[in-house]
């Protein structure tokens, strides 16, 4: 048995994002300088064979190990309780269930969103201690749940003082453990149930009212946005456009780092797409939502 500690990493990705997820899992590999093992979880959402074989195929390290998950087999009995109106495919809501899927004897998880690429050792982000917080995240660009771009519409209702912290879902570190004992799966649902009017960012307005000034604030260099001029980031997190798109048009140096990536999976010579085709993937979500 490896006595080697294990480093836990969730990730979802449906077809349309599979090079984007390849790239990330690329930058971790490439920039992991220390002797963890690092094993990857990965959920499926209508990947193909083939894709999931480029994957793979994409990574070299013996040290990388995978457990692929299908999104339908992992959803609750009931999930049709998660559809909403917006464009976002539903497999966002598979953050409110990863402790529960996961092997339960795991007692930390980091999270990831596919849209991103790490620039340094995963294992500095890995070793943060969130002491008594069930997550840890960074602050989003929203950043107070106030912001009428994203935000909480009913904070006040919610008894929110307008400057709350307001964080990005797409990264976490997240103690199963914790998770499991207070119920957060069950309190989301709950969230998501009773403020269907106010929804924004779907999963992400549930988690920032669940965890509400309770949560464990990461540095800003952990999630960079494509606006952002951090010249040194840790993590980059392409939220809205993406470099996939020949519609992305934010810091060029973040977008030359994941085709630097990119060019080491087997997605290499990958060129953007037109931005018809983001339309047509939000199309599809919304086709797929109705359907369940």
């Amino acid at each position: 048995m490896d006595s080697k500690e294990r480093i836990s990493i969730v990730i979802v990705s449906d077809n349309a994002f599979m090079v984007m997820l390849a790239t990330l899992i690329k930058s971790i590999e490439v920039n992991h300088k220390s002797d963890e093992i690092i094993d990857f979880y990965i959920v499926e959402d209508h990947v193909t064979k083939t894709n999931r074989e480029k994957l793979l195929a994409s990574v070299s390290s013996p040290f990388i190990n995978f457990t692929f998950y299908k999104m339908n087999d992992i959803l609750p009995v009931g999930r049709e309780q998660l559809v909403d109106k917006s464009s976002f495919p539903l497999n966002v809501y598979v953050r409110f269930f990863v402790p529960d899927f996961i092997p339960q004897h795991i007692s930390k998880i980091l999270y990831l969103d596919a849209d991103m690429v790490v620039n340094a050792d995963i294992s500095e982000l890995w070793n943060i201690d969130i002491g008594q917080y069930v997550i840890g995240a960074a602050i989003d660009r929203a950043k107070v749940v106030s912001s009428t771009w994203a935000g909480i519409p009913n904070y006040k209702e919610l008894g929110l003082h307008a400057d709350t912290k307001y964080f990005n879902a797409g990264l976490q570190i997240i103690n199963a453990f914790k998770w499991r004992s207070e119920n957060i799966t069950e309190r989301l649902m709950k969230c998501k149930l009773d403020n269907e009017a106010f929804l924004k960012f779907n999963d992400q307005y549930c988690l920032n009212v669940v965890f509400a000034n309770n949560w464990y604030e990461l540095s800003s260099k952990w999630n960079c946005f494509p606006d952002s001029t951090e010249p040194d980031p840790n993590l980059i997190h392409f939220i809205g456009d993406k470099p996939i798109y020949t519609t992305y048009t934010f810091n060029e140096d973040y977008k030359n780092r994941f085709y630097y990536y990119l060019s080491m999976t087997k997605w290499r010579g990958f060129k953007a797409l037109s931005g018809n085709r983001l339309r047509i993937n939000k199309l599809i979500n919304k086709i797929r939502k109705k359907l369940v």
